[in-house]
Protein backbone atom coordinates (compact mmCIF):
# COMPACT_ATOMS: atom_id res chain seq x y z
CA UNK A 1 0.00 0.00 0.00
CA UNK A 2 1.35 3.36 -0.92
CA UNK A 3 2.24 5.93 2.09
CA UNK A 4 0.54 9.64 2.19
CA UNK A 5 2.13 12.09 3.98
CA UNK A 6 0.24 14.92 5.07
CA UNK A 7 2.64 18.18 5.89
CA UNK A 8 0.54 21.40 7.67
CA UNK A 9 -1.12 23.20 9.79
CA UNK A 10 -2.31 21.03 13.28
CA UNK A 11 -5.48 23.44 14.28
CA UNK A 12 -8.86 22.41 16.10
CA UNK A 13 -11.31 23.71 14.51
CA UNK A 14 -14.29 25.38 16.50
CA UNK A 15 -17.25 25.75 14.20
CA UNK A 16 -19.58 28.21 14.84
CA UNK A 17 -23.32 28.81 13.28
CA UNK A 18 -24.05 32.50 12.74
CA UNK A 19 -27.39 33.99 11.82
CA UNK A 20 -25.77 37.18 10.30
CA UNK A 21 -22.58 38.98 9.33
CA UNK A 22 -21.99 41.36 11.76
CA UNK A 23 -19.12 39.78 13.55
CA UNK A 24 -17.03 39.91 10.22
CA UNK A 25 -17.46 43.52 10.07
CA UNK A 26 -16.70 43.43 14.29
CA UNK A 27 -13.36 41.17 13.75
CA UNK A 28 -12.41 42.67 10.29
CA UNK A 29 -12.68 39.58 8.60
CA UNK A 30 -12.42 38.66 4.96
CA UNK A 31 -16.46 36.96 4.43
CA UNK A 32 -15.57 33.76 2.98
CA UNK A 33 -12.04 33.49 2.92
CA UNK A 34 -9.23 33.32 5.64
CA UNK A 35 -7.68 35.62 7.89
CA UNK A 36 -4.71 35.05 10.02
CA UNK A 37 -5.11 36.50 13.40
CA UNK A 38 -3.65 37.83 16.29
CA UNK A 39 -3.50 36.33 19.88
CA UNK A 40 -5.69 39.42 21.43
CA UNK A 41 -8.25 38.89 18.71
CA UNK A 42 -8.52 35.14 19.26
CA UNK A 43 -8.95 36.06 22.87
CA UNK A 44 -12.20 37.76 21.48
CA UNK A 45 -12.97 35.33 20.33
CA UNK A 46 -13.17 32.92 22.56
CA UNK A 47 -14.41 34.97 25.18
CA UNK A 48 -17.88 35.38 22.46
CA UNK A 49 -17.72 31.78 22.03
CA UNK A 50 -18.98 31.26 25.73
CA UNK A 51 -22.47 32.58 24.53
CA UNK A 52 -22.36 30.70 21.31
CA UNK A 53 -23.03 27.55 20.50
CA UNK A 54 -20.03 25.52 18.98
CA UNK A 55 -18.62 22.36 17.92
CA UNK A 56 -14.70 21.41 18.09
CA UNK A 57 -12.72 18.88 16.14
CA UNK A 58 -9.61 18.32 14.35
CA UNK A 59 -8.73 20.97 11.99
CA UNK A 60 -6.68 22.04 9.44
CA UNK A 61 -6.55 21.51 5.60
CA UNK A 62 -3.78 18.63 5.54
CA UNK A 63 -4.80 17.20 8.32
CA UNK A 64 -8.76 16.55 6.80
CA UNK A 65 -7.61 15.39 3.75
CA UNK A 66 -5.06 12.65 5.62
CA UNK A 67 -8.15 11.58 7.99
CA UNK A 68 -10.56 10.90 4.85
CA UNK A 69 -7.50 8.64 3.29
CA UNK A 70 -6.88 7.20 6.64
CA UNK A 71 -11.13 6.23 6.47
CA UNK A 72 -11.08 4.85 3.35
CA UNK A 73 -8.70 2.17 3.94
CA UNK A 74 -5.35 4.31 3.50
CA UNK A 75 -1.63 4.58 4.69
CA UNK A 76 -2.17 8.17 6.43
CA UNK A 77 0.52 10.40 8.75
CA UNK A 78 0.54 13.87 9.26
CA UNK A 79 3.16 16.42 11.09
CA UNK A 80 2.04 19.03 12.52
CA UNK A 81 3.34 21.22 15.89
CA UNK A 82 0.75 21.76 18.88
CA UNK A 83 1.14 23.19 22.06
CA UNK A 84 1.45 21.15 25.56
CA UNK A 85 -1.95 21.76 26.31
CA UNK A 86 -5.73 20.65 26.42
CA UNK A 87 -6.41 20.94 22.49
CA UNK A 88 -3.03 19.72 21.49
CA UNK A 89 -3.94 16.47 23.70
CA UNK A 90 -7.13 16.84 21.97
CA UNK A 91 -5.54 16.78 18.37
CA UNK A 92 -3.58 13.88 19.13
CA UNK A 93 -6.51 12.04 20.93
CA UNK A 94 -8.72 12.49 17.97
CA UNK A 95 -6.10 11.82 14.97
CA UNK A 96 -5.29 8.27 16.56
CA UNK A 97 -9.54 7.68 16.59
CA UNK A 98 -9.79 8.99 13.41
CA UNK A 99 -6.77 6.05 12.36
CA UNK A 100 -4.09 8.93 11.09
CA UNK A 101 -0.53 8.43 12.21
CA UNK A 102 0.31 11.72 13.43
CA UNK A 103 4.09 12.29 14.03
CA UNK A 104 3.61 15.74 16.81
CA UNK A 105 5.91 18.78 17.20
CA UNK A 106 5.36 19.92 20.39
CA UNK A 107 6.01 22.83 21.55
CA UNK A 108 5.06 24.49 25.15
CA UNK A 109 5.47 28.18 24.61
CA UNK A 110 2.39 29.22 22.56
CA UNK A 111 -0.99 26.90 22.32
CA UNK A 112 -2.13 24.45 19.90
CA UNK A 113 -3.93 26.52 16.99
CA UNK A 114 -7.33 27.02 16.38
CA UNK A 115 -9.49 27.92 13.55
CA UNK A 116 -12.64 29.88 14.02
CA UNK A 117 -14.85 28.58 11.16
CA UNK A 118 -17.84 31.07 11.32
CA UNK A 119 -20.80 29.11 9.12
CA UNK A 120 -23.57 31.56 7.52
CA UNK A 121 -26.73 30.90 5.37
CA UNK A 122 -25.58 27.83 2.60
CA UNK A 123 -22.95 26.65 4.78
CA UNK A 124 -20.74 29.26 3.25
CA UNK A 125 -17.20 29.29 6.18
CA UNK A 126 -14.96 32.33 6.83
CA UNK A 127 -12.44 31.52 8.84
CA UNK A 128 -10.72 33.79 11.63
CA UNK A 129 -7.83 31.26 12.13
CA UNK A 130 -4.67 31.63 15.23
CA UNK A 131 -2.07 29.80 14.30
CA UNK A 132 -0.70 29.48 17.86
CA UNK A 133 2.47 26.63 17.93
CA UNK A 134 1.70 25.68 14.11
CA UNK A 135 3.61 28.72 12.87
CA UNK A 136 6.34 27.85 14.48
CA UNK A 137 7.11 24.61 12.24
CA UNK A 138 9.66 25.32 10.28
CA UNK A 139 11.98 24.10 7.87
CA UNK A 140 14.91 22.65 9.94
CA UNK A 141 12.09 20.29 11.43
CA UNK A 142 11.32 18.50 8.59
CA UNK A 143 14.47 16.65 7.88
CA UNK A 144 13.79 14.78 11.31
CA UNK A 145 9.88 14.55 11.05
CA UNK A 146 9.28 13.18 7.44
CA UNK A 147 9.68 9.44 7.00
CA UNK A 148 11.88 8.37 4.78
CA UNK A 149 9.23 5.91 3.21
CA UNK A 150 6.35 7.93 1.68
CA UNK A 151 4.94 7.96 -1.96
CA UNK A 152 2.92 11.14 -1.36
CA UNK A 153 3.40 14.33 0.15
CA UNK A 154 0.33 16.58 0.49
CA UNK A 155 1.04 19.78 1.32
CA UNK A 156 -1.65 22.31 2.40
CA UNK A 157 -0.99 26.03 0.38
CA UNK A 158 -1.73 27.63 3.86
CA UNK A 159 1.37 27.13 5.03
CA UNK A 160 2.92 29.97 2.08
CA UNK A 161 3.66 32.27 5.24
CA UNK A 162 6.94 30.42 5.12
CA UNK A 163 8.30 30.30 1.90
CA UNK A 164 11.72 28.07 2.89
CA UNK A 165 9.05 25.68 4.88
CA UNK A 166 7.47 24.96 1.88
CA UNK A 167 11.05 24.66 -0.39
CA UNK A 168 12.17 22.61 1.92
CA UNK A 169 9.20 19.78 1.90
CA UNK A 170 9.35 20.13 -1.79
CA UNK A 171 12.79 19.78 -1.56
CA UNK A 172 12.75 16.56 0.90
CA UNK A 173 9.98 14.74 -0.66
CA UNK A 174 11.89 14.61 -4.30
CA UNK A 175 14.83 13.43 -2.16
CA UNK A 176 12.24 10.41 -0.98
CA UNK A 177 11.25 10.28 -4.59
CA UNK A 178 7.37 10.90 -3.66
CA UNK A 179 4.84 12.74 -5.55
CA UNK A 180 4.45 16.88 -3.88
CA UNK A 181 0.16 17.60 -4.18
CA UNK A 182 -0.12 21.45 -3.24
CA UNK A 183 -3.52 22.69 -2.34
CA UNK A 184 -3.93 26.33 -3.24
CA UNK A 185 -5.60 27.21 0.21
CA UNK A 186 -7.85 30.48 -0.63
CA UNK A 187 -8.08 32.96 -2.84
CA UNK A 188 -6.78 35.83 -1.06
CA UNK A 189 -3.54 33.71 0.35
CA UNK A 190 -3.37 33.05 -3.92
CA UNK A 191 -3.66 36.71 -4.26
CA UNK A 192 -0.82 38.11 -1.67
CA UNK A 193 1.35 35.29 -2.65
CA UNK A 194 1.24 34.75 -6.53
CA UNK A 195 4.49 35.45 -7.34
CA UNK A 196 5.36 32.76 -4.95
CA UNK A 197 3.26 30.40 -6.29
CA UNK A 198 4.22 30.51 -10.03
CA UNK A 199 7.72 30.05 -8.73
CA UNK A 200 6.52 26.73 -6.83
CA UNK A 201 4.26 25.39 -9.36
CA UNK A 202 6.69 24.00 -12.05
CA UNK A 203 8.21 21.50 -8.88
CA UNK A 204 4.52 20.35 -7.94
CA UNK A 205 3.25 16.99 -9.20
CA UNK A 206 -0.25 17.40 -8.39
CA UNK A 207 -2.02 20.70 -7.61
CA UNK A 208 -5.73 21.60 -6.41
CA UNK A 209 -8.14 24.45 -6.56
CA UNK A 210 -11.52 25.65 -6.27
CA UNK A 211 -12.21 27.63 -9.02
CA UNK A 212 -11.99 31.06 -6.94
CA UNK A 213 -8.14 29.95 -6.47
CA UNK A 214 -7.66 29.54 -9.75
CA UNK A 215 -9.33 32.60 -11.12
CA UNK A 216 -6.68 34.29 -8.79
CA UNK A 217 -3.82 32.13 -10.02
CA UNK A 218 -4.70 32.02 -13.96
CA UNK A 219 -7.37 34.63 -14.31
CA UNK A 220 -9.70 31.93 -15.90
CA UNK A 221 -12.14 29.37 -14.11
CA UNK A 222 -13.31 25.72 -14.94
CA UNK A 223 -11.28 23.76 -17.90
CA UNK A 224 -9.50 26.80 -18.81
CA UNK A 225 -7.90 27.19 -15.41
CA UNK A 226 -6.91 23.50 -15.39
CA UNK A 227 -5.29 23.57 -18.60
CA UNK A 228 -3.30 26.76 -17.45
CA UNK A 229 -2.22 25.47 -14.35
CA UNK A 230 -1.25 21.79 -16.18
CA UNK A 231 1.46 23.70 -18.36
CA UNK A 232 3.62 23.70 -15.27
CA UNK A 233 2.83 20.76 -12.82
CA UNK A 234 1.87 17.18 -13.94
CA UNK A 235 -1.95 17.09 -12.88
CA UNK A 236 -4.28 20.20 -12.83
CA UNK A 237 -7.81 20.02 -10.45
CA UNK A 238 -10.30 22.84 -10.36
CA UNK A 239 -13.26 22.49 -7.94
CA UNK A 240 -16.06 23.82 -9.23
CA UNK A 241 -18.65 23.66 -6.49
CA UNK A 242 -21.89 21.96 -7.44
CA UNK A 243 -20.92 21.63 -11.17
CA UNK A 244 -18.42 18.97 -10.37
CA UNK A 245 -14.32 18.64 -11.01
CA UNK A 246 -12.25 19.05 -13.96
CA UNK A 247 -8.42 17.87 -13.92
CA UNK A 248 -6.06 17.84 -16.88
CA UNK A 249 -2.77 15.80 -17.11
CA UNK A 250 -1.03 16.47 -20.46
CA UNK A 251 -3.43 16.25 -23.47
CA UNK A 252 -5.96 14.05 -21.68
CA UNK A 253 -9.10 16.91 -19.70
CA UNK A 254 -11.35 14.81 -17.86
CA UNK A 255 -14.61 15.97 -15.85
CA UNK A 256 -17.33 14.71 -13.11
CA UNK A 257 -20.11 16.17 -11.85
CA UNK A 258 -20.61 16.51 -8.13
CA UNK A 259 -22.34 14.05 -5.67
CA UNK A 260 -26.15 15.53 -5.60
CA UNK A 261 -26.95 16.03 -1.74
CA UNK A 262 -30.59 17.19 -0.28
CA UNK A 263 -29.35 19.91 2.04
CA UNK A 264 -25.52 21.76 1.83
CA UNK A 265 -25.19 21.89 6.27
CA UNK A 266 -21.21 23.33 5.91
CA UNK A 267 -18.71 23.10 3.54
CA UNK A 268 -15.86 22.80 6.06
CA UNK A 269 -13.64 20.30 4.55
CA UNK A 270 -15.00 19.86 1.13
CA UNK A 271 -12.08 20.97 -0.63
CA UNK A 272 -9.86 18.58 1.59
CA UNK A 273 -12.16 15.69 1.82
CA UNK A 274 -12.05 15.92 -2.36
CA UNK A 275 -8.46 15.96 -2.32
CA UNK A 276 -8.14 13.17 0.19
CA UNK A 277 -10.31 10.87 -1.96
CA UNK A 278 -8.79 11.73 -5.21
CA UNK A 279 -5.12 11.06 -3.92
CA UNK A 280 -6.69 7.80 -1.86
CA UNK A 281 -8.00 6.43 -5.51
CA UNK A 282 -4.69 8.10 -7.18
CA UNK A 283 -2.66 5.92 -5.08
CA UNK A 284 -4.56 2.37 -6.15
CA UNK A 285 -3.70 3.52 -9.51
CA UNK A 286 -7.01 4.84 -10.49
CA UNK A 287 -8.01 6.56 -13.65
CA UNK A 288 -8.48 10.19 -13.64
CA UNK A 289 -11.92 10.00 -13.48
CA UNK A 290 -12.08 7.48 -10.89
CA UNK A 291 -9.59 9.55 -8.86
CA UNK A 292 -12.50 12.96 -9.67
CA UNK A 293 -15.54 10.82 -8.84
CA UNK A 294 -13.82 9.68 -5.46
CA UNK A 295 -13.15 13.26 -4.29
CA UNK A 296 -16.50 14.19 -5.45
CA UNK A 297 -18.32 11.66 -3.45
CA UNK A 298 -16.00 12.12 -0.28
CA UNK A 299 -16.28 15.71 -0.37
CA UNK A 300 -20.21 14.98 -1.19
CA UNK A 301 -20.57 13.58 2.50
CA UNK A 302 -18.30 16.15 4.53
CA UNK A 303 -20.82 19.02 3.08
CA UNK A 304 -24.13 17.49 4.54
CA UNK A 305 -22.54 17.37 8.30
CA UNK A 306 -21.91 19.73 10.34
CA UNK A 307 -17.40 19.45 10.75
CA UNK A 308 -15.35 16.76 9.23
CA UNK A 309 -16.72 13.35 11.47
CA UNK A 310 -18.63 11.04 9.40
CA UNK A 311 -20.76 8.21 10.57
CA UNK A 312 -19.41 4.68 10.42
CA UNK A 313 -21.87 3.63 8.31
CA UNK A 314 -20.98 6.90 5.49
CA UNK A 315 -17.36 5.33 5.85
CA UNK A 316 -18.42 1.70 5.22
CA UNK A 317 -20.72 3.20 2.33
CA UNK A 318 -17.52 4.92 0.91
CA UNK A 319 -15.04 2.14 1.06
CA UNK A 320 -17.71 0.05 -0.45
CA UNK A 321 -17.81 2.05 -3.63
CA UNK A 322 -14.25 2.33 -3.51
CA UNK A 323 -13.79 -1.51 -3.64
CA UNK A 324 -16.39 -1.40 -6.48
CA UNK A 325 -14.34 0.89 -8.68
CA UNK A 326 -11.34 -0.65 -8.15
CA UNK A 327 -12.69 -4.09 -9.33
CA UNK A 328 -14.01 -2.92 -12.44
CA UNK A 329 -10.49 -1.88 -13.72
Amino acid sequence: MKKILGLGNALVDALIQIDNNNIFKELSLCKEGMTLIKESTHKKIANRLKSLSFKRSNGGSASNALSCIAALGGDASFVGRIGADENGAFYEAESKQRGVKFIPLRDPSLPTGVANTFISDGGLRTFATYLGAAALLEAKHLDAAMPQDVDYVFIEGYLVQNHELIERAVELSHQRGAKVCLDLASWNIVESEHAFFERLLPNIDIVFANEDEARAMTGRIGEEAARLLAQTCQIAIVKCGPRGAVAVEGDQCVSAPATPVAQVLDTTGAGDFFAGGFLHRHALGGSLKDCLCEGAACAGEVIQVIGTQLPDTTWQRLRAESAARCSTH
